[in-house]
Formats: C-alpha cells, structure tokens, sequence
C-alpha cells in the first residue's frame, strides 16, 4: 500500500505561482530525491507534505495513522534541554504507549480485567514503533551522527549551529516514522557519518523524501527522481544516474524536434512567400499557410538557464615547494589535534585532506594560510608562492568594511565597477543583484562571492575549506571543472567525494592524531580505507593530554616564543636516538605485528571451504587474502625503511 500519493499538488508564493501538477506515489522503501535549481521549491515541498505549509491546489493523500518528520535544518528552539532530551522528544508515540502500558501494568495488578484486555493491544502498537529498544536505536542515531556518550546530557545551548543540524536528523530518525522528510541532510556531516546515514536509510522500512546537493549521496540512496522545473514536476523511477541520462537525452531529443519542426516551417513559409501570388500555385500555396496557421510549436520550458561559468585566472610560476610542514602541532583549549605532523605540496598538485569532523583540518589549512599560529613544528613556504583562502562560511568577505556585493568585489580585486559588474554576472549575480547587503546573503551567494573574488586574484595556490557548501548541483559541477583545468597548487578540505573523485591526485588523512599521505586520489585512499577495516585493524590512540608539564604540547626543556613556535636551544643534542624516532620505532613494529595478526586471522578464515564454494566466493576470498599479504608487507617495508634511514 502507498504511503503517500501527491495528485496535481499547486502552491503559490506572493501570489505567484511556484508549484503547479506535481505528482507521485510512494511505498515503503521508496526513497524519493527531488531534484531542481535553489529556488525552484524544493523545501516549500518537503513543509506542504510535512502540513506545515498550506497546499494550494491538488490533493494528498497519507497512508492511515502514518507518522511523519520533518528534519529541515533548522537548528530547535528548546535550547535548555539536553541532547538526549531533545531528540528523544520528538519519539511522542513511543513515549506515550509506554506511559500507557506502565498505567495499565499498574491497573493489572489490581486485578483489572479490562486494562488485560486492552494490554495487548498496546504492547502491540508499541512493539511496531521500537518496543523497548527504541531508546538503544534512538541513541544509536545520536551516536551514527558523530555525537559521543559525554553529549548527551549536555545542553543545546553549548552545541553549534552544525552539531544542533544533526541533532535535529538525529530526532527524526529516532520517531521511527512512515515518510522521512529530509531538507539537505548531508550537511554538517563527514564522511564516515555520510556513509552510516546511507547504509541507515537503505535499511529502513520507511518511504523517504528528500532534497540534497551530494552526488554521491544521491546516488547511493535514491530509488526515484521527482524533477522540478519552472513550477512544473516530471517523475522518474530509477536511480539517480539514470536520470540524469534520461534528462540529457531528453534535451537531446527535443532540441533535433525543435529544429526538425523548424527545418519543415521554413521551407513551408518559403514556398507560400515563393508562389501566393501565382495564379497556378496560389491554392496550394494557401492550403500550406492553413497548415503552418494549425502547427502547434514544439518549445522547451520556460526554464532558469543561468549557469555558473568560469575558469581560474592563469597564475604566476612558484617555486618547486609550496609548503612544507616539519613537526606540527596543533592545539586548542585542553587538547591536541596533531603532533609531529608532516606536510608537503609541491607545485601543481592537488592534495585533499580529509578526516572526520572535529580532528583539526580547517585549523590546520587556517595555520597554512597564516591565519593561525602553530602549537609547534615549522613551516616554510616557497618562493613567490600566492595563497588564495577560502573558508567555509566566507568570513573573509568582510575585509575592507564592504557593505555591498559590488564593493567587496571591487575593494578585494581592484577592478572598476563596471569590471567587478561583468566578474559577478558569471557568479549569477545579475542587476540589481551586485546591490545586495552582505550580512543579508545566503549562503549559496556569500560561497559565489568567494568564488568569485578568488578567481580574480590569480593566485598559484588554492586553499579550499568545503567549497561546494550551499552550492546547488549545477554550480558544483562548474566548480569541479575549473579546479580540475586549474594549473596551480590546489589543498582541498571537502565532504564532497565527487570533487575528491574528481580534483584530487594525493591524498593526505588525519590519523592518529597526525598526518598520513596516500598516493593518488579518493578512490585509491577509500579502497586502503575498507581493507584496514576488513583486516581489523584497531582504532587510533589519542596522544597524551596537556600537563603542566609538558606545558604547551613541547618538551619539558623547549623555550616558546609568543606565537606559541618553539625556539631552538643551542644545548648539545642527546645522544642515541631521539624520543620521536624511539616512539615511530614502537609504532611501526606495532602496526607489522598487527597487520601479521590480522593476516593469519584470514587464512585462518579461508580455511573454511565455503569460502572457496562459487565463483564469486573464490573472487572475494582471494582478494581478502591477497589485501592482507600486502599489508603485511608494506609494513615491514615501512619499518624497513625507517631502520634504514637512522643517522649513522
């Protein structure tokens, strides 16, 4: 049975109209995207559905008793409640069955026949919303989203606009309902969360609307497509990418009937215009221009075809070394993010840095930037090395007190008006739109204004903090192919894996509180990602926390300058080998006994002949076996390595 069937659905905004004809029907497991440009009216959808906004026109229709949430981004009003209250809030069913079954125990043993009748009924109901486990799922939500146990009882009021995003995910998946409802989930959310949140939505028995700009995502989860266009809906049934191919065909197909319709027109209106006036030809000439008078044109819809569209300005050659990162360490108020971290960029790469939020990737490229001041370690930039920073909420833009769209373009590129005018019109901002205040841009604009300002400044080296934030899927696609085609240094921060798929050709990962580079790109990082985890391997270990001693996360004996760098003593070096390299030594004769460990769990496991059974078994036994032999023997080889490049 469907759980949500949308008939002919209009809505109107300002007495305009926005929506008109949309229709689809849902069933359980369905898991419906909506696709359109920012502004065609996606979340005024997902709030009509939700009944929070009034339908206009149409009818709709909910399967009977279904439960409906809504997570919409917006951060909740309830700030004195805790994280756990909070989330478990929005579960009113499940908290009201179980007062009812805890009053009819009660009741029960008085000896009331009538609360025994009706006790089952309820434990039934109860059972179809979570039973008794619905709070363990309820924190497993809370826990998938990347909250610890220690935030669970604190405050809404001590969480972030990002982390009080995902509490309000978290809530809508604990209510267990019928039709999820879900503006931009994906927001706030790395990757590891990303991942848990396609794996938990493939595995609910829930229909599942939403609208988000990650095409991974997308493509994972979604079953079916619901295309808006110009206030009109088109509905497809098939994944994400089918549509897409079935969106460019389309185009292709009514773009040669265009022109095929108009081929035929025009030899039709030259032959009236050739023989109306001939007296032989003037009947035929006349039945012709009865026909063009009937032809019912082929057009497209009316549509908004503004695309953003640029390429970066050709930068100046830099030197060979762009950064280089000696023993970083960085920290904040009562912990470390990274210690003896090693960084390098050489000129025309395109390095991501990825790892899980809160491990200190946006301090690290701020410090790289120098906009920060390391905890310790040196950096050393290259020569006639121009960095270009973007951040992720485009704080930058206040630079030089602009008020204006069109002042902040002028006063950080030093064009003319007229100039930062065309420069903006490629960024969509057009008319009275380079008007605009900046405290009153959206989020989409202020990341377009950074684009844009960015792209002028010809700089060689680009440090991007989550670029594609608030972009829609268009104007991600554009960004993708310029920094694919740009020529300089690029070090990217994003949860997007289709621009790491796309941009990225080393990857560098936070792990164990420090730094690790992975040649080539996302894909070959994620595959090394699943064979650690398919192997075993343990969890990283968090560094010792700040003391007294150890003062600023130095060594006891290291003087620190005001900016917080060590100073280099003249004292005579100890003798033997350092605390750093009998430390790595530790550490990598760990990782060679684990990885030993880990490879004889295996063949111990593919000893089992049902391993071996099929063609596929035999495929998949064998790549396991063959991923662990090869850990073993890049550990030795790193731990060879390293024995090798001791000081003499």
């Amino acid at each position: 049975m469907a759980v949500i069937i949308a008939s002919d659905l209009a809505k109107d905004m300002v007495g305009e109209p926005l929506l008109r004809g949309v229709s689809f029907k849902l069933e359980r497991r369905d898991r419906m995207t909506i696709a359109g440009r920012n502004g065609a009216g996606k979340t005024t959808l997902l709030r009509m559905l939700a009944g929070q906004t009034s339908v206009d026109g149409g009818t709709l229709v909910l399967e009977k008793g279904a439960r409906v949430a809504l997570h919409d981004q917006r951060p909740p009003r309830e700030r004195e409640l805790s994280l756990r209250d909070y989330v478990l809030g929005g579960c009113a069913e499940q908290l009201g069955l179980e007062a009812e079954l805890a009053e009819l125990e009660g009741a029960m043993a008085q000896g009331d026949e009538r609360a025994l009748e009706r006790y089952a009924g309820v434990q039934a109901r109860f059972e179809t919303v979570g039973g008794y486990t619905w709070r363990d799922r309820a924190t497993g939500y809370i826990h998938g989203l990347g909250f610890q146990d220690a935030d669970l009882d604190r405050p809404l009021a001590t969480f972030s606009g990002g982390e009080l995003t995902r509490g309000s995910l978290a809530r809508a998946l604990a209510s267990a309902p019928d039709l999820l409802l879900l503006d931009e989930p994906t927001n706030h959310l790395d990757i590891e969360s990303l991942e848990w949140l396609e794996e938990t939505l493939i595995g609910l028995d829930t229909a599942v609307i939403l609208v988000a700009h990650d095409r991974w995502f997308l493509e994972a989860v979604g079953t079916c497509v619901l295309e808006l266009e110009a206030g009109r809906s088109r509905f497809f049934k098939g994944p994400w990418h089918a549509w897409r191919k079935e969106q460019a065909a389309r185009e292709m197909a009514l773009g040669k009937a265009i022109a095929k319709q108009e081929a035929e027109i025009a030899r039709m209106e030259r032959f009236v215009e050739r023989f109306r006036a001939k007296a032989t030809k003037a009947r035929q000439a006349q039945s012709r221009q009865k026909k063009l008078d009937k032809i019912e044109r082929i057009t497209r819809d009316p549509k908004d075809t503004r695309e953003l569209g640029f390429q970066f300005k050709a930068p100046e050659r830099s030197g060979r070394v762009i950064f280089e990162l000696e023993d970083g360490r960085l920290e904040v108020p009562g912990r470390t993010l990274l210690h003896d971290a090693e960084l390098w960029l050489e000129r025309g790469e395109h390095v991501s840095l990825v790892g899980p939020n809160g491990t200190g990737k946006t301090t690290l490229i701020e410090a790289i930037a120098g906009r920060k001041d390391l905890a310790g370690g040196r950096l050393k930039t290259g020569h006639n090395v121009q960095v270009g920073y973007l951040s992720q909420h485009g704080e930058e833009l206040e630079w030089g007190g602009a008020r204006t769209v069109l002042e902040a373009a002028v006063k950080r590129t030093g064009l003319t008006p007229n100039e930062a005018r065309a420069l903006l019109g490629r960024f969509l901002f057009s008319g009275d739109d380079v008007e605009k205040p900046l405290d009153g841009l959206s989020g989409g604009e202020r990341k377009r204004l950074g684009l844009a300002i960015l792209v002028s400044s010809g700089t060689n080296v680009l440090v991007l903090d989550e670029p594609t934030n608030h972009l829609d899927l268009e104007s991600r696609e554009a960004l993708e192919d310029a920094l694919r085609a740009f020529p300089g240094s690029l070090l990217l921060v994003t949860h997007d894996r289709a621009l790491l798929d796309a941009v990225g050709t080393r990857t560098i990962a936070v792990e164990d509180y420090t730094l690790h580079s992975y040649v080539g790109g996302w894909p070959e990082y994620a595959r090394i990602r699943e064979e650690r985890k398919a192997l075993g391997l343990p969890p990283s270990q968090p560094p010792p926390p700040i003391t007294a001693a150890t003062g600023n996360g130095a060594g006891a004996g290291d003087a620190r300058r005001p900016d917080g760098m060590a100073v280099e003593r003249s004292a005579p070096k100890p003798k033997g080998p350092s605390k750093n390299r009998v430390r790595e030594q530790a550490r990598l004769e760990r990782a060679v006994e684990e990885a030993e460990a880990a490879f004889a769990r295996v063949e111990e496991e593919l000893s089992d002949p049902a391993c071996w059974a099929t063609k596929y078994e035999s495929a998949k036994s064998e790549a396991r076996h063959t991923a662990a032999k090869r850990a073993v023997d890049e550990a030795y080889a790193a731990l060879e390595a390293f024995e090798a490049s001791a000081p003499v």
